[in-house]
């Protein structure tokens, strides 16, 4: 896979997307809540999904006012648990016949072992076996909604596994290291990106990954990361991007009509 540096001339104003229905997971904050205003802007109907309810009706009375659209709906959607995966799919399959994005951008960063509710580390389980089940859920539907597409918000880090990931004991809780284990659920988004894309050639939906940049959300900043990682987030206005920039590449990759973007697949954008 060949990472993909965007050229200006490809930064253009988003197309007139009315119509069209784009899910965006973790999107009551950060980039994915940038996403959402940009989208929600061309016109789409956009679904934000927040895990907590409080924060995600604040998100959505956000995107709202600065899209100037009333089309934004909120759903709650715990990646960390199979059960809230599968409701959610459930409520979108039968409130929306037709779904043109999705945008698998809701990410996890913590320094301490913990579990989802079906006994993964939660940092694999959220970032990649979360929106595994769920792309699978609603693989059905984007097929048949195509020309359609499915983003995955990967990262940099994937680059820091140098071996491939550990098949053998990915849930291992002996020497476990934050940031590795991070960079392996990254690596799974890439590699996940890649088969899906193989498996859905033909069939209209393309299958894209990002590299966002170095961004500075709320991300590992509700007390998921300390040390050097909560020092960096504590500093990051100084030295990283704003959400806003970090979510050009998503919103490019969602709703470009320029062939290099519309027609490719299978890619790693940077």
């Amino acid at each position: 896979m060949v990472a993909a540096r965007l050229p200006a001339m490809l930064r253009s104003t988003p197309p007139d997307m009315t119509g069209k229905v784009v899910v965006i997971t973790g999107a009551n904050s950060g980039i994915g809540k940038e996403t959402a205003v940009a989208l929600a802007a061309t016109g789409a109907t956009v679904v934000l999904c927040a895990r907590d309810r409080e924060r995600g009706e604040a998100a959505l009375a956000e995107v709202r006012r600065r899209a100037g659209s009333d089309r934004v709906e909120l759903a709650e959607l715990d990646l960390a648990s199979f059960r809230s995966i599968r409701e959610f799919a459930a409520w979108l399959l039968d409130r929306h016949p037709r779904l043109d994005v999705l945008v698998d951008n809701a990410g996890l960063v913590t320094d301490r072992r913990m579990l989802t509710c079906e006994g993964f580390e939660v940092m694999f389980g959220v970032n990649h076996l979360g929106h595994f089940l769920l792309t699978d859920l609603l693989r059905e539907r984007l097929v048949a909604s195509a020309p359609a597409r499915i983003v995955v918000v990967s990262s940099v880090a994937h680059r820091f596994v140098l071996g491939g990931l550990p098949r053998a004991d990915l849930q291992s809780a002996y020497g476990f290291v934050g940031f590795m284990g991070y960079s392996q659920s990254k690596l799974a988004n890439v590699l996940f990106t890649r088969e899906l894309a193989r498996q859905l050639a033909g069939t209209g939906v393309t299958v894209n990954c990002l590299h966002p940049g170095n961004v500075h959300t709320r991300f590992g900043r509700d007390g998921d990361t300390r040390g050097l990682g909560a020092l960096l987030q504590a500093i990051g206005w100084l030295v990283l991007r704003t959400p806003k920039a970090g979510a050009k590449t998503s919103v490019l990759l969602a709703s470009s009509d320029a062939p290099r973007i519309a027609e490719t697949t299978g890619g790693y954008f940077s």
